[in-house]
């Protein structure tokens, strides 16, 4: 069985990735990949939160959806950072307002409460990430 046209590219982009690799094996100079993720406005409005406030907003997001995101809203208010440095603390405050608007209108049909819970989860990340001092552009 003769091997497809397909088969031929993926080999060739193989072997071609391997002398790559040993090209810059051989040569004394290091490489550095760096991957940085495009989060919407939205994304990038949730607040770094100290870890117990975070896992107090997770809390509330699993059982009332939007209500966590409600009380996040306010911790920018009180000098959470965010991804949005460019924009006005207030701005910031309205996006997180229609984050939980959004959940909670859309709690009916499960959507809401499942974008709830992952948002939740995604404030606890970011205390974590401040808690530890990793730096807010990874």
């Amino acid at each position: 069985m003769e091997p497809s046209h397909k088969d031929a590219e993926t080999a060739a982009a193989a072997a071609a990735a391997v002398a790559a690799a040993d090209r810059g094996a051989s040569s004394s100079s290091g490489v550095v990949v760096q991957v940085r993720e495009k989060k919407g406005p939205l994304r990038a409005a949730i607040p770094y939160m100290p870890f117990p406030v975070a896992v107090i907003c997770l809390f509330l997001n699993t059982f009332v959806p939007g209500l966590g995101t409600f009380v996040s809203a306010f911790t920018v208010l009180c000098g959470a950072r965010t991804d949005l440095p460019d924009r006005h603390v207030c701005c910031v405050f309205w996006l997180n307002i229609a984050a939980a608007l959004i959940q909670i209108l859309t709690a009916i049909v499960m959507v809401g409460w499942i974008m709830s819970i992952f948002w939740g989860m995604d404030m606890v990340i970011l205390a974590s990430y401040k808690e530890q001092g990793i730096p807010q552009q990874l």
